[in-house]
């Protein structure tokens, strides 16, 4: 074996273990990835989901808008009756107003708060998004480290996945 054969064979050996390094730091990043990857999206549904809970009140409320602008039609129109009849049907219908009056601010502070609640999980969902995009940059920094042989790709790799990682878990930081 000539002397530049066996110093190609040392060298080839002496990357190995950057490669192993490097293999087991991109099976870290890629774990990480998995955990955000699935908690943004349990946030990104779970913000659909109450997102849709809120209009779903909103539509509610608007029954109830109806239900008390009729009952006012039909008082204003007792009141414009002769009799002692019509003053009892007025007063059921403005005991009506009041009820859907009460009903609606109800249903208004309930789908406020769901409204709220959607938002709080969109901005989790999207830190943790924001997140997984640093982490698959990591892998593919930690794969151009692999075949370019630079440390310093690596380096880029680790970092790309610690930025990614801390913005994940920025979303802790997030005031509901």
């Amino acid at each position: 074996m000539s002397v530049e054969e066996e110093l190609a064979e040392h060298t080839e050996h002496a990357k190995a273990p950057f490669d192993k390094k490097v293999a087991a730091s991109m099976a870290i990043i890629a774990a990480g990835l998995a955990v955000v990857s699935v908690f943004g999206q349990l946030f990104a549904n779970e913000e659909l989901l109450t997102q849709a809970k809120a209009s779903d009140q909103w539509s509610y409320y608007q029954a109830k808008s109806i239900r008390r602008y009729e009952s006012d039609v039909a008082r204003d129109i007792f009141k414009s009756m002769p009799g002692e009849s019509s003053a009892k049907g007025a007063e059921k219908y403005q005991a009506n107003i009041e009820k859907y009056q009460k009903e609606g601010e109800e249903i208004q502070v309930e789908a406020r708060k769901l409204e709220s609640e959607s938002e709080f999980l969109g901005k989790k969902a999207l830190r943790m998004h924001i997140g997984e995009i640093f982490l698959e940059m990591g892998i593919v920094l930690a794969s151009l480290a692999i075949l370019s042989k630079r440390e310093a790709a690596w380096y880029a790799a680790l970092a790309s996945a610690a930025v990614g990682i801390a913005i994940a878990l920025s979303m802790f930081s997030i005031v509901h």
